[in-house]
């Protein structure tokens, strides 16, 4: 009997061509809810950037789904490298707005490139619908073409087109397109997927035709959720953000322009990285011709030893792992696993080693070794594992046992975390939406009542604002991740990726048996000034910049993947704590100068009095009642100065601060590279917008009671930045403590 994939497991491998690769994932959860021209967000370990890709094919029977990606940065290179039977760490989807699917008579379908695979699911869903379905699919060469097959099945006609004429017609995808409509074809639709300058060139040849064209967009992005705003693009002359109202739009209401110079936005960054990783294997081939001997393990000098009661081998650095790792010769009879007497396999977790997957490397020792620290000081490797490696007929072994310990060390910066006694199990289950301050507080407490509480979180790691907002200077991840760690001890299943109102509704978790649910989603949709400019490469929001420096690890590139742009000059917008957070990790990053700007006094500044100080401490420039009004660029579509004008306080408006008002006349322009918006957040709409059943305000916020967090539907509550707009994380976790005790009441009694 054929086991049964494990989740994200790759069941299946294909080199489609030089540098483009496809994988047929195992995550039942998306396969079943996914639909044509939806993307799902990959991550590969630890270090790699989260990457979206269009879900090209799924079979909701199997719980599969296919994705093609080309080779092209440190990221994809590193999951090329994945072979079947192998896991990536993250997939979580579905996202984006699904295809509009009817039947619309004649349609074309445009695919150029990688672009034939998001084509792909389209072109059948149309073709299934009824419709007559022309499709045009183009590469730059014959080698390079990928799914004809799998196009023919699902079209009406189909035309195959190269750049070099190496097969099918000599030209571009727009060359037939222009011939097809040329001949008189009533066209209600055309579908164009591929790289922006060939989505642009198909937009460009059916406008004069007012053909209603549709592209999807793949733009940066970081979280996919439109937390991050960082996939922003102008349609029709609005800001959208394009995994949350796209990814697809109508053609013609593009800026291409904007959107093919925000795509170079990392073009520096990436080689960087992909120099970098090119630097390190090459590093590593070389290890490979090795040297006989292990890598010293690291000690205290001996006549300091013998005065302390200290451990005296301080264990490997990661160059010291990484290297003594690169060693192995990865053995296909894995003899070393005869010599364990608990058979790690441990091939594997060197290998994660080698590759700097120490989080990985762990998680395939914890596979049958519940004590690896302890076994990888005192275990007898020497007469076990190691008397089997193979480099030890000719040198000394590889280190098993010191990379053992490693790894272990690696992982206990984690914390030790003791939990009280639990009380006897209710039976009652609870959904916690978001792993956040309220949504932690919210499942510790329900853990301790006894009731089986299962956390659902967007995101790769739970924390929420406390780990892709709050700067490392302020709360240090480890702090966090005990707390995260806690919760998980006190019983609470806290489940990552998982994407609520789009992966699993409201409605089908009451199915699945919960009695009650919690939302604390937070506040994470960023705001923007709508100023001109505000779309040119070097805008941020707060929530990119400091997602990409806290969670993402931004300043630890290129050892991590995720990029982030600081320039010698930033600008500030705004006066809130997250703006200090975001000026003061600027400045760590290494900017020359880094103005605050405000448009009210320091006395009117909502942010801490303390964070305030601590930034003016910093050398951050307050530049304070002055408003910016607009971010002037260059002809590349870079970020070179902010416009600003100066203000003066009037009479208090409803908030009860003294009202800004322009000084006319005093406009100048601060000479910066990139600005942060930081300005404040509302609430995320994946959730609310999913048929949840939930009044709302017109904010969006959700409309719960203050003191018991019910909301406008029996079993559901709510809690934090959700229900009251971006606040404090104390007054958060207040509002999950009160929202607990009334579900705790409510879960008891049946009481509404």
């Amino acid at each position: 009997m054929a086991r049964e994939p494990k989740l994200n497991e790759i069941v299946e491998k294909r080199d489609l061509a030089p540098s483009l690769t496809l994988f047929k994932l195992y995550v039942p959860d998306i396969a079943k809810k996914v639909k044509a021209g939806q993307f799902v967000v990959l991550r590969v370990d630890d270090y790699a950037e989260r990457i979206p890709l269009t879900v090209a094919e799924y079979n909701r029977e199997a719980g599969l789904i296919t994705v093609i990606f080309q080779a092209v940065g440190s990221s994809t290179q590193k999951m090329a490298k994945f072979e079947k039977g192998q896991a990536l760490l993250d997939v979580v989807g579905p996202l984006g707005k699904p295809s509009h699917i009817e039947k619309f008579g004649t349609v074309v379908c445009v695919g150029g490139g990688v672009g034939v695979a998001p084509v792909l699911p389209i072109a059948k869903a149309l073709f299934e619908a009824g419709n007559k379905v022309i499709s045009i699919i183009g590469a730059r060469t014959k080698e390079m073409l990928i799914l004809e097959e799998e196009m023919k099945a699902v079209s009406t006609e189909l035309y195959v087109t190269t750049d070099d004429g190496s097969y099918g017609h000599h030209g571009f995808v727009t060359d037939v397109l222009k011939q097809i409509i040329a001949k008189g074809e009533k066209i209600a639709e055309v579908v164009g997927i591929g790289p922006v300058i060939m989505m642009k060139a198909v937009c460009d040849v059916t406008k004069p035709h007012s053909i209603k064209t549709i592209v999807s967009l793949n733009t940066i992005m970081v979280d996919g959720t439109g937390m991050c705003g960082c996939c922003r693009a102008t349609i029709g002359g609005e800001t959208k953000f394009v995994c949350v109202d796209g990814p697809e739009f109508d053609g013609h209401l593009v800026e291409f322009k904007e959107l093919i110079a925000r795509q170079k936005m990392y073009n520096r960054e990436e080689r960087r990285a992909m120099w970098d990783h090119q630097c390190k294997l090459e590093f590593q081939a070389k290890q490979l011709k090795k040297t006989k001997r292990r890598e010293r393990m690291p000690e205290q000098d001996p006549k300091k030893r013998i005065q302390n009661f200290n451990e005296v081998a301080l264990g490997y650095t990661r160059e010291n792992a990484i290297r003594e790792a690169s060693r192995c010769l990865q053995c296909k009879n894995m003899p070393c696993v005869e010599g364990c007497p608990v058979n790690i396999t441990i091939p594997e977790f060197i290998k994660k080693v080698k590759e700097g997957d120490f989080m990985g490397a762990i998680h395939v020792i914890k596979e049958t070794n519940a004590l690896p620290a302890v076994c990888g000081r005192v275990c007898p490797q020497e007469s076990q594992c190691e008397s089997k490696c193979v480099l030890g007929k000719k040198g000394e072994p590889i280190a098993i046992g010191r990379l053992e310990r490693f790894c272990a060390d690696y992982e206990a910066q984690q914390g030790d975390i003791r939990v009280p006694e639990i009380a006897k199990p209710t039976g009652k289950k609870v959904a916690v939406i978001g792993a956040g301050p309220a949504g932690l507080t919210v499942a510790g407490e329900l853990s301790k009542k006894g009731h089986e509480v299962t956390v659902y979180e967007a995101l790769h790691k739970a924390g929420g604002v406390l780990v892709y907002g709050i700067p490392e200077f302020r709360l240090p991840k480890a702090i966090v991740q005990r707390e995260v760690d806690y919760v998980g001890k006190l019983g609470a299943k806290i489940k990552v990726d998982v994407i609520v109102g789009q992966a699993v509704t409201v409605d089908e978790l009451f199915a699945q048996g919960f009695d009650a649910i919690f939302v604390g989603t937070g506040a994470g949709l960023p705001y923007f000034l709508n100023i001109p400019g505000e779309n040119l490469n070097g805008v941020y929001s707060a929530n990119e910049f400091l997602t990409r420096a806290n969670l993402m690890k931004a300043y630890l590139f290129p050892e991590y993947d995720t990029p982030v742009r600081v320039g010698s000059k930033v600008a500030v917008i705004g006066g809130g704590n997250v703006a200090m957070d975001s000026a003061r990790v600027a400045k760590r990053l290494g900017a020359d100068h880094v103005y605050l700007v405000y448009r009210r006094s320091r006395a009117e500044m909502p942010a801490r009095a303390e964070e305030a100080h601590h930034a003016e401490e910093e050398g951050i420039d307050f530049r304070l009642l002055t408003n910016p009004i607009k971010v002037v660029g260059d002809e590349n579509g870079w970020v070179t100065g902010l416009e600003v004008v100066k203000q003066q306080l009037g009479e208090p408006d409803a908030s009860g601060r003294r009202r800004p008002m322009d000084i006319p006349g005093s406009n100048y322009i601060i000479d910066v590279d990139v600005v942060i918006v930081a300005i404040g957040q509302g609430p995320n709409p994946i959730l609310t917008q999913s048929g949840a059943g939930l009044e709302l305000r017109k904010s969006g916020n959700i409309v719960a009671d203050t003191e018991t967090g019910k909301t406008s539907r029996k079993g559901v509550f709510a809690g934090g930045d959700i229900v009251t707009g971006a606040a404090t994380v104390i007054l958060a976790m207040g509002a999950g403590r009160k929202a607990a005790a009334a579900m705790d009441e409510y879960l008891k009694t049946g009481k509404w």
